[in-house]
């Protein structure tokens, strides 16, 4: 039985789709811009799930970020996307899922040198159900108060992923 070979979109840089390609061939010192998502998961008592990537993650690999993120597949529904993803990441049935920034860009280079470079829609739900993290994706995770969590982002942004330091004054939390 063969692996699925998981395929980005790529994009012009007005967000049109111009293609695909491996998402294992993309992200390089030269990331062609292409189509991905975050997503930010509150609890019933209003805090925030944040991750620490796995040590294993190509790009940013143990810093902590958004509660998940990841690409839609050619052909995929966005939203389908992002609950395939809570599923594969966290083992987690999200719900109220509402598109927050539609138009949300950055291009970030890691210490690497690997480049990210999405358009990447930013997303907000409420968990439906318990955790189980896919410890090839997440290294751990916790609830936080948002505003501790903004708090925190500000004074030591190099501790969080770029996306989540950019996303998270955008948010209305």
């Amino acid at each position: 039985m063969s692996a699925v070979i998981e395929q980005v979109i790529l994009l012009s840089d007005d967000g049109a789709p111009i293609g695909t390609a491996d998402k294992v061939s993309v992200h390089t010192d030269d990331t062609p811009l292409h189509l991905a998502f975050s997503c930010h998961v509150f609890d019933d008592e209003g805090r925030i799930l944040v991750t620490r990537r796995a040590l294993s993650k190509l790009t940013w690999p143990g810093v902590w970020t958004n509660s998940f993120c990841g690409h839609p597949a050619p052909g995929e529904d966005p939203r389908e996307a992002v609950l395939r993803r809570a599923r594969t990441e966290l083992g987690l049935e999200i719900a109220e899922l509402e598109l927050t920034l539609p138009d949300f860009r950055y291009l970030a280079i890691d210490a690497s040198g690997i480049v990210e470079n999405e358009i990447c829609p930013v997303y907000i739900a409420r968990a439906a159900g318990p955790i189980e993290a896919n410890p090839s994706e997440v290294a751990e995770w916790r609830w936080a108060d948002a505003a501790e969590l903004q708090h925190s982002v500000a004074l030591t942004p190099w501790a969080f992923s770029p996306w989540l330091a950019l996303q998270l004054p955008q948010l209305t939390l």
